[in-house]
């Protein structure tokens, strides 16, 4: 690269009254900074070599506004803009990059401690912004997360979506209180003792407000993505685009102190390089994790189950931490639903959801009927810490026509199992926001479009989507704000009685699984998983050198009696999902119980049971 190309991408404000701007643009031949605030002026940029341009413009200070011109004829905003105060087509604004961090004590938590919390900014509070969060963390400490995930903050169009159309990967969205709004919500969560895990997306951009092809090979037609061309990871000029990427996610944990990032389809990323853009950036990320002497997570989405995702790089893969896994939530969702359509239609019962728990993915190399091929790839070998999972997301809620939770077609006693199933798991689970209280109030999907296409091809997109799952009738409009104003979350509903009850399950089980031994070693070699297809039951057995412990599944809204095979020994009922207190109809098994190999159990509908044998426990 070429001398001086190694000075951060975008603008860079010095004490001195002076700024840097560094922009790659071989497309061109001659860039100005175009000045338009405090006052109006054109900076000359120096050609570096290998399409780089550069500037030191004296007078530039933090708040000035600028765009770069383009041999002349193109004004565009900077495609490494930290700030975009007038929105996606505006001008980008130099910001101050200082910030009052107390944070110099954290150092990030253990992947293994990680239990995740969803965020939409925007719908969370009623204000939608960064620092209205703050005041809810010590409640969120309380339940037992220990990390929040914020949903895409990445600047995208207009003032409400969901964050998956951003056009500046490096700058805050300007609604949610820009880059100073989000440092102080990490400072918070850090003296909280909170994780913060941000979601970026590396596969596409905007499409609304994307300018980058006019500076630039950041793109490529030899591959299609739902969103239209592909970035060019593989192909001329991709060093330079891998380097705006990697460059933008270091950023976030340099600049921004953020402690792991969930990278968002990267399934949708095509690159048939040596050494993939993936490998290159859990690389780049891990060493600067070294340097700062912090834990540092990267965390994808990918619906291909490869295990190479998670795998070391020695070994073929990736060397990716963890892996959100939707296999669990398709196969606990059908136990919990009875749905079956569009890509449901894969599963059908107990055994799939007890493969999860053993193994991890459920599609590892058989046929999809859905898909009509055969994918995935075994996972048996892949520690259970690098799994997340979750009875609902943004996109399992979302996605939906109504963007309707699990809370509007489950009853209560289905509620707590999902609950169970997910948080007992030996993976790291994922909560969604409102989830943990039984929020009612649909997550929809909205968007804010200026483009008036665009915004028809995303109602289309819509409705195709939901044709394949047999949905039909009325879909809110994505661009309505009513539909963004519906799926603000109603934190009034914790303080009645049923909600109440259920925030205080989640918690309970939350203490459970952080106190209890065999709940927190997440070890799928101290684990033993057992279907009983025909009673909708699943047995999840686990252990470690002092203790072990039972969690009976029960998915069926009659009762039943079986036949258990339970080691011998004493066993303590630690918590009966169907008990009064947690809003059941009562349990019905003993709170003491002797096993000389087989117990037979009475198990309330939609309810679960955690035993535990203990050498200490007396009758």
């Amino acid at each position: 690269m070429a001398a001086g190309s190694k000075d951060r991408l975008g603008a860079t404000a010095f004490p001195e009254n002076s700024c840097s701007f560094l922009v790659w643009a071989p497309h061109v031949s001659r860039v100005e900074v175009c000045i338009t605030e405090p006052r109006e002026r054109k900076i000359p940029m120096h050609a570096l070599g290998r399409g780089y341009f550069h500037a030191i413009a004296e007078g530039v200070s933090t708040g000035a506004l600028y765009r770069y011109h383009l041999d002349g004829e193109k004004e565009r905003p900077d495609p490494a803009s930290r700030y975009q105060p007038r929105g996606v087509h505006g001008p980008s604004q130099v910001v101050d990059d200082q910030f009052g961090w107390d944070d110099s004590r954290w150092r990030g938590l253990p992947l293994e401690n990680y239990v995740f919390y969803e965020i939409h900014v925007g719908t969370f509070t009623p204000e939608g912004i960064f620092e209205a969060i703050i005041p809810r963390l010590p409640a969120l400490k309380r339940l037992g997360i220990t990390a929040i995930e914020l949903m895409p903050v990445a600047q995208f169009p207009g003032e409400r979506n969901w964050g998956y159309d951003g056009a500046y990967p490096y700058a805050v969205q300007a609604s949610y209180g820009g880059s100073s709004g989000l440092k102080a919500l990490v400072n918070a969560c850090h003296l909280n003792g909170i994780a913060v895990v941000l979601d970026v997306v590396y596969n596409h951009l905007g499409p609304e407000g994307n300018y980058l092809g006019d500076f630039g090979p950041y793109f490529t037609d030899l591959y299609k993505t739902p969103w239209g061309q592909a970035i060019n990871f593989d192909e001329a000029g991709s060093d330079e685009v891998r380097r705006y990427f990697i460059e933008n996610a270091l950023q976030w944990i340099t600049d921004f102190h953020v402690d792991a990032l969930r990278l968002d389809a990267i399934h949708a990323i095509v690159d048939l390089a040596a050494r993939p853009f993936l490998e290159e950036l859990a690389a780049a990320v891990h060493t600067r994790a070294n340097e700062l002497g912090r834990q540092i997570h990267l965390i994808p989405e990918s619906n291909r189950n490869d295990a190479r995702v998670v795998s070391d790089p020695q070994a073929g893969g990736w060397g990716f931490d963890a892996v959100w896994n939707d296999d669990f939530h398709h196969s606990l969702h059908v136990l919990l639903t009875g749905e079956q359509d569009g890509y449901y239609e894969d599963y059908s019962g107990t055994d799939d959801l007890a493969s999860c728990y053993r193994d991890g993915f459920f599609y590892a190399g058989r046929y999809s009927k859905f898909r009509q091929k055969r994918y995935g790839n075994s996972s048996k070998h892949v520690p259970a810490k690098r799994f997340v999972v979750f009875s609902q997301n943004h996109d399992q809620v979302g996605n939906r026509r109504l963007g309707d939770r699990l809370s509007k077609s489950l009853s209560f006693e289905q509620l707590r199992l999902a609950a169970g199933s997910t948080l007992l798991s030996p993976y790291l689970p994922l909560l969604f926001m409102g989830e943990e209280y039984g929020e009612t109030v649909p997550f929809q999907y909205f968007v804010s479009h200026e483009d008036k296409s665009l915004l028809e091809a995303v109602r289309r997109g819509r409705k195709d989507e939901f044709a394949r799952f047999g949905w039909t009738g009325e879909i809110p409009d994505p661009q309505h704000e009513s539909t963004f104003l519906s799926s603000k979350l109603n934190w009034d509903l914790q303080t009645e009685d049923r909600h109440r009850t259920l925030w205080h399950f989640y918690q309970e089980l939350l203490r459970l699984r952080r106190e209890m031994p065999p709940l927190a070693q997440l070890d799928k070699n101290a684990l033993e998983v057992m279907s009983f297809a025909n009673h909708k039951v699943i047995s999840v057995r686990r252990w470690n050198a002092s203790a072990e412990i039972l969690i009976v599944l029960h998915f069926d809204q009659a009762p039943t009696d079986l036949t258990l095979p339970i080691p011998p020994g004493r066993w303590l009922k630690t918590l009966d999902s169907a008990e009064a207190n947690w809003g059941g109809q009562g349990s019905r098994t003993p709170v003491f119980f002797q096993s000389r190999g087989e117990v037979q159990l009475s198990l309330s509908p939609w309810a679960f049971l955690l035993l535990t044998r203990d050498s200490d426990i007396r009758e």
